[in-house]
C-alpha cells in the first residue's frame, strides 16, 4: 500500500471505520481504473521521454484496425510471466499487444487499447516487470516533468477507492440503493469521474472527511455559507437577487471548504454559516439548493482532476452575455437545445483586485418537464439503455443537430458528458438535450458576422476564428469523450458492435449536415467531422510540471472516418 492509500486508510478508520474494509477491497480496482487511463495517455499523447516523435506517443506496433494509427500488432507468446507478482503479459489472442518505446531504450508493453476504451488495466510491463499501480509505474518511467503527476495519481487512486467503497456500502445496506428520481440523484450517481483522465478523482488538499462531506458521489447535502461584502466594491454581472443582499452589502454564497481553507487568509469571516442547504452536482462546486431556485457555482480553490476550481473575474463578466448569446442562437435553431444560462455573477474586491477565490455565479436550475428523467450523459448506464442502437441513434440525432447547428452559426460547445444533459421520455429514449457551463465555449466572430449576429462583450480568450481550435473544442469533447464513452459503454469491447454504433453516429452526422445550409463553413465542418483525425485534450501533457497554463492537445484517429467509409 502506497503512502496516499495508507493515509486515506488511517483517516477513514477514524471518521468512517465501517468503510475501512470496503476501501481496502476497492483499492485493486481503483488502481486498475487509473492505470487504464494512464495507459491511454501514454499511448496517445506526445509526452517527453517517449521515442519516435511524429507517431502517436512512440508506439511500436499499434492496435489492429486503428484508423490512421501505426500498423503491425506485436503478438507475444501466451502465458508469459515475469516479475515477483507472477502476472501474465497479454497473450495477443484477442486485442493484441502494443509497446511504447522510451528514448532511453526501455519498452512499456500492455494490451492494445483504442482511444475510447473505458476498462481498466490490471498490469503493464516495463522491460518485463509488471506494474499494477499507476503512480509506481509513472515514477519508474521517470518521464520529464512528472514529479507532481506521480502524487496526483496516488491521490486519484485513493480517492477513487473511497468513492467506490461508499457506493458499494450503499448498495449492500439493508435498504439498498436509493432510487434515482431527480436530476440531482443522477448527478450524484457518477462514481468514477472523468472516463479518460488519469486524475479522474485527484483532489489534493481535500481530506477524507471533507470528501465524504462535500463530494457528490457520496450523496451528500452541503450547507453553503454567506459572506457579506460592500456591494459597491464587488464586480457584479446581471441582476443580483434581493434575497442575497443586506442593505448595501452583497451576500456571496461560499462553499464551506472555502470558508475553512481560504477565507481566513483573506481576513474575512462568514456572515452566516450553513445558510443554503444544497446538493453538489457532478462538478462538485456547483450545487442545487434543496429549496429550489438557481444553482450556485462556488469557488473551490484547489485542483480537482487537473484544474483549480476558482472563478475568475473574467468568467463573472462573461457569464450573462454568454448565456444570452447561447439562448439567442438556440432560438435560431428552433429552440431544440435548452441552455441553462447564468442569471448573475459576483466577485469580491480583495487587496484592490477582484478575487477568483471569493466569487460565485447563479445559474438557471436544470429545466425538467414533469417527472421526466434528466441526467448528465456521464451518468448514463447500460441498465438505462434497452436497445443500444436505437438509443444512440436518438441521442446522436439530437446532439449533432444541436452542436453542428451552433457551430455553423459561430459557437463551438465543449459538449462532454458533464456539460451535456439528456432528457429521456417514457420510452427511455433521448428526446431533448440541455447544455450548461459556458466558460469553455469558443466563439467565432467571423461566423457570427456572416450570420448577422453581433459578437458579445466577452473575454478575448473565448474568441477565435481558427478552425482547428473551433473543431478541436467541439469534436474533442463530443466525439472524443461523449460519443467515445457511450460507444465503449454500450459496445463492451465487442469491436463489431462498436463499429455498428459508430456507423449510427456517422449517419446522424451526415443527416445533420444535409439539413444545414450548404455554406463554406458547413463544408469545412463536415470535412473535420469525417477527417482522418480529431484533436482532443492531452490530459497528462497538460499536467507536466513545466506545462504552460491552459489546455494541451493531441490528435487521435477519428472513428467517424472509418464509419463514413463503411456506410457511404
Amino acid at each position: 500500500m502506497r503512502k496516499a492509500e495508507a493515509a486515506f486508510e488511517a483517516e477513514l478508520a477514524i471518521v468512517r471505520p465501517e468503510l475501512s474494509a470496503g476501501y481496502a477491497a476497492a483499492l485493486p480496482g481503483a488502481r486498475a481504473a487509473v492505470l487504464g487511463r494512464l495507459w491511454r495517455s501514454l499511448l496517445y499523447e506526445p509526452l517527453p521521454g517517449l521515442a519516435q516523435p511524429g507517431e502517436p506517443a512512440g508506439l511500436v506496433g499499434g492496435p489492429a484496425g486503428l484508423v490512421g494509427g501505426p500498423a503491425g500488432v506485436t503478438d507475444g507468446p501466451a502465458g508469459v510471466t515475469d516479475g515477483p507478482a507472477g502476472l501474465a503479459e497479454p497473450d495477443g489472442r484477442q486485442d493484441g499487444q502494443v509497446c511504447v518505446a522510451l528514448v532511453d531504450g526501455r519498452r512499456l508493453r500492455g494490451r492494445a487499447r483504442l482511444p475510447y476504451d473505458l476498462d481498466g488495466e490490471p498490469a503493464l510491463w516495463l522491460d518485463g516487470r509488471p506494474y499494477t499501480h499507476p503512480a509506481e509505474l509513472l515514477a519508474a518511467l521517470a518521464l520529464p516533468g512528472t514529479t507532481r503527476l506521480v502524487h496526483d495519481l496516488d491521490n486519484s487512486v485513493a480517492s477513487l477507492a473511497l468513492s467506490r467503497a461508499a457506493a458499494t456500502a450503499r448498495a449492500l445496506s439493508p435498504s439498498g440503493i436509493d432510487g434515482l428520481n431527480t436530476p440531482e440523484d443522477y448527478e450524484q450517481s457518477v462514481v468514477d469521474g472523468h472516463p479518460y483522465h488519469p486524475g479522474c478523482r485527484n483532489r489534493p488538499g481535500v481530506s477524507v472527511a471533507e470528501q465524504l462531506a462535500y463530494m457528490p458521489e457520496h450523496r451528500t447535502t452541503v450547507a453553503l455559507d454567506l459572506v457579506a461584502l460592500p456591494a459597491a466594491a464587488c464586480l457584479v454581472t446581471g441582476p443580483w437577487p434581493a434575497a442575497l443582499m443586506d442593505g448595501d452589502r452583497l451576500l456571496l454564497p461560499l462553499h464551506p471548504w472555502q470558508t475553512r481553507h481560504v477565507l481566513p487568509a483573506l481576513g474575512l469571516r462568514p456572515y452566516a454559516t450553513g445558510a443554503i442547504p444544497a446538493r453538489p452536482l457532478t462538478s462538485v462546486r456547483t450545487l442545487a439548493p434543496v429549496d429550489g431556485g438557481p444553482h450556485v457555482k462556488t469557488a473551490f480553490s484547489t485542483r480537482m482532476t487537473s484544474s483549480v476550481r476558482d472563478i475568475s473575474p473574467g468568467s463573472v463578466r462573461d457569464c450573462v452575455p454568454l448565456s444570452r448569446l447561447l439562448a439567442a442562437l438556440s432560438g435560431r435553431l428552433g429552440g431544440r437545445l435548452a441552455v441553462a444560462g447564468y442569471l448573475a455573477g459576483a466577485a469580491a474586491r480583495v487587496g484592490g483586485e477582484h478575487s477568483a477565490d471569493l466569487s460565485a455565479m447563479l445559474r438557471e436550475p436544470t429545466p425538467r418537464a414533469g417527472a421526466e428523467t434528466v441526467s448528465p450523459v456521464a451518468a448514463i448506464t447500460r441498465e438505462m439503455v434497452r436497445d443500444p442502437v436505437t438509443w444512440l441513434a436518438a441521442f446522436a440525432r439530437l446532439a449533432l443537430e444541436d452542436t453542428l447547428g451552433l457551430l455553423a452559426l459561430g459557437v463551438a460547445l465543449e459538449a462532454h458528458g458533464q456539460n451535456l444533459l439528456v432528457a429521456l421520455g417514457r420510452d427511455v429514449l433521448p428526446y431533448r438535450l440541455i447544455y450548461r457551463d459556458l466558460a469553455d465555449v469558443r466563439i467565432s466572430p467571423a461566423r457570427l458576422a456572416r450570420n448577422g449576429i453581433e459578437t458579445p462583450p466577452v473575454s478575448p480568450r473565448l474568441l477565435t476564428d481558427d478552425l482547428d481550435v473551433l473543431h478541436g473544442k467541439l469534436l474533442g469533447s463530443l466525439v472524443g469523450t461523449t460519443f467515445g464513452s457511450l460507444v465503449a459503454l454500450l459496445g463492451r469491447r465487442d469491436r463489431a458492435t462498436e463499429a455498428t454504433l459508430w456507423d449510427v453516429v456517422a449517419a446522424a452526422a451526415r443527416k445533420a449536415f444535409d439539413e444545414l445550409p450548404g455554406t463554406p463553413d458547413a463544408h469545412a465542418d463536415r470535412d473535420a467531422v469525417f477527417g482522418t483525425h480529431i484533436t482532443v485534450k492531452a490530459h497528462l501533457l497538460a499536467q507536466l510540471d513545466d506545462a504552460p497554463p491552459g489546455d494541451r492537445w493531441t490528435r487521435l484517429p477519428n472513428p467517424l472516418a472509418g464509419a463514413r467509409q463503411r456506410t457511404s
